[in-house]
């Protein structure tokens, strides 16, 4: 169950973390995988573990905050490795600042990315995914897009659209066989997490909040989004997949 065989997945954001789990999760069930990052970053290391599975891969600089860049990084993934299957829009920034404390540039950045970038994006591959009458779209939302964090409501905000986002063009693009879902991981410690969960007391306040009693791992991730993106979940549209360890079940 599951498989990939022939199929083929763009995912952003791929350079390590959550990407890099995705990416292999994915080369792992059988796709060729196409991996973006911002240009400069390097996907090296994540390009070398996904070839280990026996599949195709590229390596893409796109910033999804420039459209141009997406435009381009879509159409050379088409190019390099024949059209795009699977859509996995895992690139994102947090920027933590209380609500008094939020910048109208902590703003910007922070929707351009987790929100405008994601769409256009999604936008780019779904035309041929449309043509063909087959993808899958997997928007990487957040526990934080479901419950409250104090201290975070930028984050908060632009992860809730990412959900109504997917749920949105999930409605709209189903019957041209294309499914758009979303997950929200609760906290996974990656360079994301890394600093903060390095406080002793921040991290026993995290793992306290979650009934499972530890954090995510990036594998725990990477496994619902392959399934999302397999021919299994041809039913399952316009979803929200939490991986929380039941914390927003509380």
């Amino acid at each position: 169950m599951f498989q990939l065989d022939g199929k083929v997945a763009l995912v952003t954001g791929a350079a390590g973390g959550l990407g890099t789990a995705i990416s292999v999760a994915l080369a792992r069930q059988g796709a060729d995988v196409a991996l973006s990052d911002r240009p400069g970053v390097s996907l090296d290391e994540t390009a070398a573990k996904v070839a280990a599975h026996g599949h195709r891969v590229a390596k893409l600089a796109i910033d999804i905050c420039d459209l141009a860049q997406v435009r381009d990084g879509v159409a050379a993934a088409e190019r390099e490795l024949g059209r795009i299957d699977i859509l996995v829009n895992n690139a994102g920034i947090n920027r933590p600042a209380a609500g008094l404390e939020v910048t109208e540039e902590n703003w910007d950045a922070v929707f351009d990315t987790n929100v405008k970038g994601q769409f256009f994006m999604a936008q780019a591959v779904a035309r041929p995914m449309i043509a063909r009458g087959w993808g899958r779209i997997v928007f990487l939302s957040s526990q934080s897009g479901l419950v409250a964090i104090a201290g975070q409501p930028v984050y908060c905000a632009s992860k809730a659209a990412v959900i109504l986002l997917a749920k949105t063009l999930a409605v709209e693009w189903a019957k041209h066989g294309v499914t758009v879902n979303a997950v929200a991981p609760t906290f996974v410690e990656t360079g994301l997490t890394r600093a903060r969960l390095a406080n002793p007391e921040f991290r026993k306040s995290v793992i306290d909040r979650i009934p499972a009693g530890r954090l995510a791992l990036p594998e725990d991730v990477a496994a619902a989004v392959a399934y999302l993106a397999s021919e299994e979940a041809r039913m399952v549209t316009g979803a929200v997949l939490s991986v929380d360890g039941g914390w927003t079940a509380v």
